[in-house]
């Protein structure tokens, strides 16, 4: 098992099953502790509540969407603070993407994507590179 994202809480929601379970399992073995929620309601609580480092969050939520949970998870955050938020999306349209950046997402995940395409922006943000000096 990897250590890559050792000490880190990080949150996947989405409402598809499938999704979900294949998200966890691969980030099962970063070293990351990994939390799930199915609508974004439960999402924003479990934000609330576990403070994760990061989120995985599909757009389309049942209960409350993704833009919503954003708002409120960033809501009197300064860009770039934790949660750092990675949107995913089967909605390839650029509006969608360009509102999300506006809310303060990290990236921006289209659908279906490679797995490793996730872990690389998830390093990103949660390893970034030293400042050059």
């Amino acid at each position: 098992m990897s250590e890559q994202f050792k000490d880190k809480t990080v949150l996947v929601v989405d409402d598809d099953a499938d999704v979900l379970a294949t998200i966890t399992a691969a980030l099962s073995t970063t070293g990351a502790k990994v939390i799930s929620a199915g609508d974004g309601n439960t999402a924003v609580e479990m934000a609330e509540k576990d403070q994760p480092d990061l989120i995985v969050l599909d757009m389309m939520l049942p209960k409350r969407s993704g833009f919503l949970v954003v708002e409120r998870i960033k809501a009197r955050k300064p860009k770039g603070s934790k949660p750092f938020v990675i949107m995913i999306t089967g909605n390839m349209g650029t509006r969608h993407k360009t509102y999300a950046e506006t809310l303060g997402v990290d990236d921006y995940i289209n659908k279906p994507f490679r797995i490793d395409r996730l872990i690389t922006s998830m390093d990103k943000l949660l390893n970034p590179a030293p400042a050059a000096q």
